[in-house]
């Protein structure tokens, strides 16, 4: 990061921020005025847009944004901003882009790592082995994976597992060594203490993102008795001291109408969360019950609940699969992101224990050039219908496909699963979803054709008045 624009990006970042602070509601549209200037006029246009109208209506989305601004700790905000939206977004996806072109194969926006598979929960569906049994990504392996990510473009890091937390005091010395970055960490949020959130306020640019299964009761039967009390006193002290927190839902068959409700959304909320991410329970292992998969009803409802709660709910909300439309169909194989587990396996998806490489014995791009890793990149999307996405639970064959023609061995490190097999498992689930996805996708389709051109109309108009205020303005400096 060393180029006139990003400095001159990055001043216009730290000159925003003296003006949030010292009065949020009157200056956040200067803020805007001052991101549509140093953001290039093809980069971000609907999220812009989407900003721009939540100023202007003072929506949920802007109570959302209020908060952010007001509610967070002023060191952790402005690091969030300089680390996530001008490094990660603003300066890195560029970048990511021309290394696109340049190597010719997928560069991830995001890469997740595994620091350890150990765990201190067991829950119900989840591949992480058992709490002791312990294999680990060592500090120079996270620090090669981080520096080769970065000259790549990516400045975000998001650790699974196992618990991550397990090992916090050393996710706490990486974050501390790249301010420039930003590190967030799915966790069930037991291992969050006083002395932790004091970590977090030191480095400033670590965010958690709590397990949270809907109630105490759907909470507590997958991930264990007495989690859900845990988990909400952890959330506690994150709101007290001001930091940014996000929460992890998987929905199931069980929880969905749980989750799926107003009243949920509500909750979190009133725990200070600022964003959810939604991901659907996936059968991926030996053992998974292929029959907590939601039902393709409550998966519709799930996908069309979490957009109604958008226009009402001042919290950002992601849906892994519900939300495919918005990001070209899936994801993974460092399309925008890729996974590496605790053995140093790169994967290309969380959900796919798949690889023909290993960070011990290849660097990031070898492994992104790897064929598996280029099967990804030369099917993406794996449907024209985007509310399909998934080469494993909504079009199966494909990654059994991939995975025989690339030469690719399972990584599970519990117990290998024949790619094969899970596709079979798959498939009646994928034959299930197919009717009700392309009715949905159909209805979509209308629905974000009608968006782009009221946004559109609506860009035209404030560009046609723009110019004529810059005529005018001349006009008045040459009389």
């Amino acid at each position: 990061m060393g180029t006139i624009k990003q400095s001159v990006a990055t001043f216009g970042v730290n000159r925003a921020l003296k003006y949030l602070s010292k009065d949020p509601e009157k200056n956040i549209p200067k803020v805007m005025e001052m991101v549509d200037q140093f953001c290039p006029d093809d980069l971000f246009v609907a999220q812009r847009y989407a900003f721009r109208h939540a100023i202007e209506t003072k929506n949920n989305w802007y109570q959302l944004l209020l908060h952010g601004v007001r509610d967070i700790d002023p060191g952790v905000r402005d690091n969030f901003f300089s680390s996530f939206l001008v490094n990660a977004n603003l300066i890195g996806w560029p970048e990511q882009e021309r290394n696109r072109e340049k190597y010719g194969c997928n560069i991830p926006w995001a890469i997740l790592l595994d620091p350890t598979n150990a765990c201190n929960v067991h829950s119900t569906g989840c591949w992480a082995a058992e709490y002791g049994n312990r294999l680990d990504l060592t500090g120079d392996d996270i620090e090669s994976i981080i520096r080769q990510g970065e000259a790549l473009g990516c400045y975000f890091y998001i650790y699974t597992g196992g618990e991550p937390l397990v090992r916090k005091h050393d996710l706490m010395d990486i974050c501390a060594a790249h301010p420039e970055a930003t590190f967030m960490s799915f966790t069930n949020g037991t291992l969050i203490d006083e002395a932790f959130c004091q970590d977090m306020l030191r480095v400033k640019n670590f965010v958690p993102v709590l397990s949270v299964e809907g109630s105490a009761e759907t909470t507590d039967a997958r991930r264990g008795t007495g989690t859900y009390a845990r988990v909400t006193h952890a959330m506690e002290l994150l709101r007290e001291h001001r930091l940014i927190f996000g929460i992890s839902a998987c929905v199931t068959r069980e929880n969905e109408s749980t989750i799926a409700s107003e009243a949920y959304f509500q909750q979190m909320i009133d725990w200070g969360a600022l964003f959810c991410w939604f991901f659907m329970f996936m059968p991926v292992g030996v053992d998974a019950a292929p029959e907590l998969v939601p039902t393709p009803e409550q998966r519709e409802h799930q996908i069309r609940f979490v957009r109604e709660m958008r226009s009402k709910m001042p919290l950002f909300t992601m849906d892994f699969w519900g939300d495919s439309e918005y990001v070209g169909g899936c994801i993974a194989g460092g399309r925008r992101y890729l996974h590496i587990n605790a053995a140093g396996d790169v994967d290309p998806c969380v959900f796919a224990h798949y690889s023909n490489a290993n960070i011990h014995t290849s660097t990031l791009l070898e492994a992104l050039q790897s064929p598996l890793f280029m099967a990804y990149h030369d099917n993406q999307p794996f449907n024209d219908n985007l509310m399909r996405p998934c080469p494993i639970i909504d079009n199966p064959p494909k990654l059994a496909e991939m995975v025989k023609a690339s030469g690719a061995h399972s990584t599970d490190l519990q117990a290998p699963e024949d790619a094969g097999d899970l596709c079979a498992k798959c498939a009646p689930i994928s034959l299930a979803w197919k009717p009700v996805s392309e009715g949905l996708w159909d209805s979509f389709q209308r629905a974000s054709a009608e968006a782009r051109a009221k946004r559109d109309a609506e860009l035209a108009g404030k560009a046609a008045a723009d110019d004529v205020d810059e005529v005018e303005d001349r006009t008045a400096a040459s009389a």
